[in-house]
């Protein structure tokens, strides 16, 4: 499946200049979803995963149903004062600002294998984020996991020291 069809530009969003990939078409194809969460999986199947962390927001679309798939568990990381119980955070650079991600203390074991899944990897910001919160918990990160990879942006590079796997490439 071209799930390229299924992906809208929006220009000058969220702020001007930037050109936002809307997989809000995707995500209303029940096929399209269906096929896009079963490639995402075989993008990793073959691992042994202990967790799935999902990054808020759209990366909570797939993450569950790839937990599922992978019979491990979900985390949700989250923007600050999201979620209830005591958490450690990570600030980084976005493409057009900055910003702070969350975790709760408990949510990944030491030496649990992870796989983090977004939707899309563009400057590498909030996925580098993410990956600092995992391993200051004690997780063993398995794979980057992307619906979409902006190559262009090079958000690949703050990722270098793990494997990192897309459906599409721009």
């Amino acid at each position: 499946m071209d799930f390229s069809t299924y992906v809208r530009d929006v220009e000058d969003f969220p702020e001007k200049g930037i050109v936002f990939k809307d997989i809000t078409p995707l995500l209303m194809n029940a096929s399209a979803l269906e096929a896009a969460a079963d490639a995402l999986f075989r993008l990793v199947k073959d691992q042994a995963i202990d967790k799935v962390v999902g990054v808020d927001s759209r990366g909570f679309i797939f993450a569950p149903m790839l937990a599922n798939k992978l019979g491990a568990g979900f985390v949700p990381v989250r923007k600050v004062g999201k979620l209830p119980h005591k958490t450690v955070s990570e600030s980084y650079d976005l493409e057009y600002g900055t910003d702070t991600l969350e975790i709760h203390i408990d949510a990944i074991k030491n030496g649990e294998k992870v796989l983090v899944h977004d939707d899309v990897l563009a400057t590498g910001g909030t996925a580098q984020a993410v990956c600092k919160l995992v391993k200051q918990l004690g997780g063993e990160i398995v794979q980057c996991n992307f619906l979409i990879h902006l190559g262009f942006l090079e958000g690949a590079a703050k990722l270098k020291d793990y494997p990192v796997a897309a459906l599409l490439k721009y």
